[in-house]
């Protein structure tokens, strides 16, 4: 009985030690510049943390900033994220520089609305990469002051393969009260390639005006 009493207690205490070694080491960033918070990131993953989460808000200390929770595992030797931070005022904007970052293989990580200093208010959009994955996203970012209109929408894209990422609802300057959606899903391969194509590789009718005759470089 004593013998079952004692395998019993090392057993628990071992459990306990293990649970100790696996401690979480968080760090905290906090700016009113986005370009600075994009810098601070990758200077944190290069540490070995990786994105928790984000909001932008006013705090007692700085004011209007965007603060973003970080993490890494001490005992882990995982794999290294970098990170891309997009911030605008403009639906089109945010998503072309979705589908830019998307074909270099950045992934939705969060988002978030912050009242910046230089853009006014805008949505701010995070995105990370682990450089073993080679896949390739295309996204798509939805913006309406209408839950019915954001509801068809959704469905809509839905339709093409496209998996919900994240949502926020607050006065933009896109339309005022809004609400905004991001979307994505893997990109085709053929339509990756397709995108990274150079203009050197177009066909030469379209590297010519009509009507005027192929010159070269001497003349």
């Amino acid at each position: 009985m004593l013998t079952i009493f004692f395998s019993t207690l090392f057993f628990l205490s071992a459990s306990h030690a293990s649970i100790a070694i696996d401690s979480i080491e968080y760090k905290l960033l906090a700016t009113n510049k986005t370009s600075s918070m994009e810098k601070e990131m990758n200077q944190a993953a290069a540490e070995g943390y990786r994105f928790e989460g984000t909001m932008g808000g006013e705090t007692a200390a700085g004011g209007n900033e965007i603060v973003v929770i970080m993490s890494r595992n001490p005992g882990e030797k995982g794999p290294r994220f970098d990170y891309k931070l997009l911030a605008t005022q403009k639906t089109s904007t945010m998503n072309k520089e979705l589908n830019e970052a998307g074909a270099q293989g950045f992934l939705y990580a969060g988002q978030t609305i912050y009242n910046s200093m230089f853009g006014g208010r805008e949505v701010v959009t995070i995105l990370e990469r682990n450089d073993a994955n080679k896949t390739a996203y295309e996204y798509k970012l939805l913006a309406t002051s209408r839950t019915s209109t954001m509801e068809k929408e959704l469905n809509g894209v839905g339709r093409d393969g496209f998996v919900f990422c994240g949502i926020t609802i607050a006065e933009t300057s896109f339309g005022g009260r809004e609400v905004v959606s991001i979307l994505r899903r893997q990109m085709d391969k053929n339509q990756y390639r397709e995108r990274r194509m150079e203009p050197r590789s177009l066909p030469l009718a379209v590297l010519i005006r009509r009507g005027e005759p192929l010159r070269s470089r001497a003349d």
